[in-house]
């Protein structure tokens, strides 16, 4: 008998999870349509026509696997054969502890391996609105700068309010316009990377009259108004505007971003009262970002505040910071546990949208989504990863865990983890909860015996 026709899943945005959900489909043998609306239509914060393109930090966070959530969601997702952090592995740029990538390079990367399998076909143009009937299977990634037409779509296949937070971005300046007759590089306790490198960053020291003078000049610092629309949408607590820490005491950036812990200026030998650092942005090392400055002042007050950091004092730009909104659901309460809309199975969601927050956990809900779709393509059954794993505790959350009364973003943490027994110690329990995570992630990874006839 003749093989049936395996029907394409459809896949809706361009960014992280869509690319991976789109790879895991056509990895697993069955056919995809990957929409993206760029360059047809833009976005406020896209810069580009790429897929996968990293619109703020270009920071995966952590590299850590056996000491830090999304270090261990890193090397999950890399025994689970993603797009995204195979990219991010060969375009790393130095970043101390960190996992941080050239965006340019690793963009095009993503999109390359995508545009060259055979089992892929790229659409550029908007999905406005809900996906045709016809489209059997649909995984929506469209990330927190949904169009308009499609999120109010959904908003109407829901019947909920659609829930929404500003994400700032970081600026980035030029290289050769640091002073390093007061900057040095130094990652913060020497402490090295995944390259290797144990002075990964800029630092820009400031003593205690300097970092009250700018921390003055940001309260005072002219800002983006927000629309009327917009003026009671929440921060995401991970990401706020260097200001809006500013105004909520003048401790709090040399206790957060600007925190001088583990470094030493060359020049004194001794620690600065708060320091400004920098992490490298490109392969070339020509651009670095501003770590934890995202912000929402005008450009021209971003310009004149930010050159009163010592090392900075003649800084050009290649990007300013910026702000945009993003939107996401109340995945708790209308997704089931296979990232599926309650309201209507042939949809699923993926992304930031569903409610994390970050490039990796977006992608992660991607591979899932992928993984699923294509086990219902091809007539397998769809499972789970344990909850003991980062994958199967973040969408946990996503999916049940979370409080739908008052459901916000998250990056993956070791508290959506289930507990581990009393007798572990306390200083041994990320270590001992990234074991248990390795161990069953194994057998989740383990293709099912197939049954003798």
């Amino acid at each position: 008998m003749a093989e049936s026709k395996i029907e394409p899943v459809h896949v809706i945005g361009g960014g992280l999870a869509g690319s991976e959900a789109a790879w895991q489909l056509a990895r697993h043998g069955v056919p995809v349509v990957l929409h993206e609306m760029r360059p047809v239509r833009r976005t406020d914060a896209h810069v580009t026509d790429s897929l996968a393109e990293l619109v703020c930090s270009n920071s995966f966070r952590s590299d850590d696997a056996m000491g830090n959530a999304v270090g261990l969601l890193h090397e999950e997702m890399r025994r689970a054969d993603s797009l995204i952090m195979a990219a991010a592995d060969r375009h790393k740029v130095p970043a101390g502890g960190a996992l941080a990538v050239d965006r340019d390079g690793f963009a095009a990367a993503v999109q390359v391996v995508l545009e060259e399998h055979p089992l892929l076909t790229l659409e550029r143009g908007e999905i406005a609105g809900l996906p045709p009937a016809e489209w059997q299977s649909v995984i929506i990634a469209t990330g927190p700068l949904t169009s308009p037409d499609l999120a109010a779509a959904l908003k109407s296949l829901t019947g909920e309010d659609s829930l929404a937070f500003f994400d700032a971005i970081a600026p980035i300046v030029y290289k050769e316009t640091i002073d390093f007759d007061i900057a040095w590089f130094q990652s913060r306790y020497d402490k090295a990377g995944p390259g290797g490198d144990t002075a990964a960053y800029v630092n820009c020291p400031l003593d205690r009259d300097q970092y009250y003078a700018f921390i003055d000049a940001l309260i005072a610092g002219e800002k983006t108004e927000f629309k009327e629309w917009e003026a009671d949408t929440p921060y995401f607590e991970g990401c706020l505007p260097i200001e809006v820490m500013a105004e909520r005491g003048r401790e709090t950036l040399a206790f957060g971003p600007m925190k001088p812990v583990g470094l030493t200026d060359p020049r004194t030998g001794h620690r600065p009262y708060a320091v400004v650092q920098l992490r490298q942005d490109n392969a070339l090392g020509t651009l670095y970002n501003l770590v934890g400055f995202q912000t929402k002042l005008r450009y021209g007050a971003q310009k004149d505040i930010f050159r009163t950091i010592p090392g900075l004092e003649k800084a050009e730009f290649a990007r300013l910071g910026g702000l945009h909104r993003n939107t996401f659901i109340n995945s708790p309460r209308v997704l089931d546990p296979q990232l599926r809309f309650k309201a209507d199975p042939r949809l699923r969601l993926a992304g930031q949208i569903t409610g994390v927050e970050g490039y990796v956990e977006s992608a992660a809900i991607g591979l899932l989504a992928g993984r699923f779709a294509a086990a219902e393509r091809l007539g397998d059954s769809i499972r789970r990863p344990p909850e003991t794993t980062a994958l199967g505790a973040l969408l946990a959350h996503i999916t049940g865990g979370g409080d739908s009364a008052t459901f916000q973003p998250m990056n993956v943490n070791f508290g959506l983890f289930p507990p581990l027994p009393d007798k572990v110690r306390k200083n041994e329990r990320k270590s001992a909860m990234a074991r248990r995570a390795f161990d069953d992630l194994a057998g989740w990874l383990k293709p099912e015996p197939v049954a003798a006839e």
